[in-house]
């Protein structure tokens, strides 16, 4: 009997902890959320170069609006939090609270994808959020999502979980959450399209991502679109057009690309052993999202085609991280810590406008 004491007093001391460490992780990401939507909605209209497109177009509901080239479901938020009384700054900060939500919502749905529904493993969710959330606070390509691509940066992680979904042959999810992601931003279809791919196995895929690589860095695929889409051709090399972007073959963009594909399968032995091939397999989904790229990726803004996919690569680290096999690597404590410091990095990046 007195044996068990020790036993039950170790018990009752673990269960104690799990949620007050819970409650402090959840204390902690709502502070860190608050901290980005202070941030993002506050910021001048001269920081992002489409702040003030939006800004103008939210403000000019109260004058009646008129006709836009924005997506439905894009003008249905914005109308919607006109309606409800939203300042220009209210309505910045509303928008990454949207955000956020996405983040939420693929880490959910990626998560569900690693662990299934062990309810041990699905514990740990808030400190998969939190390594989330602390390298895209970490990502200069967040942060063009959150003050310069605003739109295709809400529809992005929805893509994401759109294609794990797929991937998961759970067909109904992928397709309500790529017509959410459409509704946003129209180039998620882009995305989309090359879902069958995920189909393939892993040989096939990684022959698909060699072939692709190697098309585009050759000129090959903008020969093929100039050969046989000529009209496809003369879009891509016309529409925004500008200074501030050059047109041609991006090899820096294209091996930047590859590298994040690769990343999974070399650090594998990293991993843990239960996790370790649903995260190679979940790279499948990052490749679909550079395929676009690899496609048209040689007109004026060619990185934006990368967007989705290089925001992604957050979640596919942040799995890495959580489910290491390295000890302190997925220490919770590191973690929060990281998330506090990943603040600073994002004040910094958004004040001074560091974009990719």
């Amino acid at each position: 009997m007195n044996a068990n004491v020790p036993e039950y007093g170790m018990t009752q001391r673990r269960s104690t902890y799990v949620p007050a460490a819970t409650t402090l992780s959840a204390l902690l990401l709502i502070a860190v959320g608050l901290f980005g939507c202070w941030l993002v909605g506050t910021r001048p209209l001269d920081v992002g170069t489409d702040t003030q497109t939006y800004a103008g177009f939210f403000q000019g509901l109260s004058s009646g609006g008129g006709e836009t080239r924005l997506e439905p479901g894009f003008v249905y938020l914005t109308w919607g939090l006109w309606k409800l009384g939203f300042g220009v700054i209210g309505y910045q900060t509303a928008l990454f609270a949207f955000m956020l939500g996405t983040i939420f919502i693929a880490t959910r749905r990626y998560q569900d994808y690693l662990v299934g529904d062990d309810p041990v493993q699905r514990r740990g969710f808030l400190t998969f959020l939190g390594a989330a959330i602390m390298l895209l606070y970490v990502s200069p390509m967040f942060v063009n999502a959150t003050i310069n691509a605003v739109r295709q940066g809400l529809a992005a992680l929805l893509v994401f979980a759109s294609l794990l979904s797929f991937q998961r042959k759970q067909w109904l999810a992928f397709v309500v959450l790529g017509a959410v992601a459409a509704s946003l931003h129209l180039s998620s279809l882009l995305y989309l399209v090359f879902a069958p791919v995920l189909l393939f196995g892993t040989r096939m895929q990684r022959l698909i991502a060699v072939i692709a690589f190697a098309s585009y860095v050759s000129g090959l695929s903008t020969m093929i679109v100039r050969a046989f889409i000529p009209a496809l051709y003369e879009l891509m090399m016309t529409y925004t057009a500008t200074d501030r972007s050059r047109v041609g073959v991006r090899v820096d963009f294209a091996v930047f690309s590859i590298f994040w594909y690769m990343l999974p399968f070399v650090l594998a032995p990293l991993v843990r052993a239960e996790y370790r091939e649903k995260i190679k397999q979940s790279a499948a989904v990052y490749l679909v999202m550079t395929l676009p790229f690899f496609a048209v990726g040689w007109g004026y803004f060619s990185n934006r085609y990368l967007l989705p996919a290089w925001l992604s690569v957050s979640l596919i680290l942040a799995a890495m991280l959580v489910h290491s096999r390295v000890a302190l690597l997925r220490n919770p404590l590191l973690l929060r810590f990281g998330l506090i410091l990943s603040c600073a990095a994002f004040y910094y990046y958004v004040t001074n406008e560091i974009l990719i």
